[in-house]
């Protein structure tokens, strides 16, 4: 129950939180964009999503079948991914009862539908890109609720799911002052420190936060892929037709005075 609660408390602070979001105090690093064309990627970040977001949050215009387009088979979604419905053909709802979260939060938990495509920025980067950085900077801060902060969404109302993974760290700060005028100080981050380990080193956890950002990015638009296949292939007969158009036209009127 304890760990529901938490969850919980994360959904609610990305369905309050996007315009305070956005205005982070850091910059957002960019996403390793490979990852959004790499199945295994994919694969594992389908996983990660289940197990990690799906407990709160639902999908709703995604149904668990679609995932045989990043190479998983109905029986690999039934096997290990399907554990809120027992149909592959079901939407990627969650158990929570939304009656139930209103009530003691006020809110429904947003749906992730769309996530990564919602949180871009012009002049900050892709939601993609502020997704891969926000799951990225969490840091222990015991004057928080929730006892987590982050450098991406200051006094984040969000726990940070996935610390097992990443383990527990804190954030340094230097005070330095403003060259401008002496009295005045700037409170500027100088890098994290780990406190206790978590499942997986530093370099695989940012993998796994590709990998899932990149899931979460597919499911925006899982036709992507597509669609610029068959864009590239409309614009070259669009280019071969002009052609033909052009010599077409040259002959007809070559005779008329």
């Amino acid at each position: 129950m304890k760990k529901l609660l938490l969850t919980l408390l994360a959904s609610l602070a990305l369905a309050g939180g996007a315009a305070r979001a956005s205005e982070g105090g850091v910059a957002w690093d960019q996403f390793p964009v490979a990852k959004t064309t790499d199945l295994a990627a994919l694969q594992n970040g389908a996983k990660l999503f289940v197990n990690y977001c799906l407990n709160c949050h639902s999908a709703a215009f995604m149904r668990y079948n679609r995932m045989r387009d990043i190479g998983l088979t109905e029986a690999q979604i039934k096997a290990n991914l399907l554990f809120a419905t027992d149909k592959v053909g079901d939407t990627m709802k969650t158990s929570l009862d939304p009656k139930q979260a209103k009530d003691w939060f006020g809110a429904l938990p947003p749906d992730l539908s769309v996530i990564a495509r919602s949180r871009a920025d012009i002049g900050k980067g892709s939601g993609a890109d502020y997704l891969y950085t926000y799951l990225r900077s969490y840091y222990r801060d015991d004057t928080k609720a929730t006892g987590w902060n982050n450098l991406a969404f200051p006094s984040v109302a969000m726990p940070h799911a996935l610390w097992e993974l990443q383990g527990q760290r804190v954030a340094k700060f230097v005070e330095e002052k403003d060259p401008h005028d002496e009295a005045r100080s700037t409170h500027r981050f100088a890098g994290f420190e780990q406190v206790t380990p978590g499942k997986l080193s530093a370099n695989d956890y940012d993998e796994a936060v590709a990998d899932l950002v990149a899931y979460l990015q597919w499911m925006g638009e899982p036709a992507q892929g597509q669609r610029i296949r068959v864009g590239v292939w409309v614009l070259l007969f669009l280019s071969v037709f002009v052609v033909i158009a052009w010599r077409l036209n040259a002959v007809y009127w070559k005779d008329v005075k």
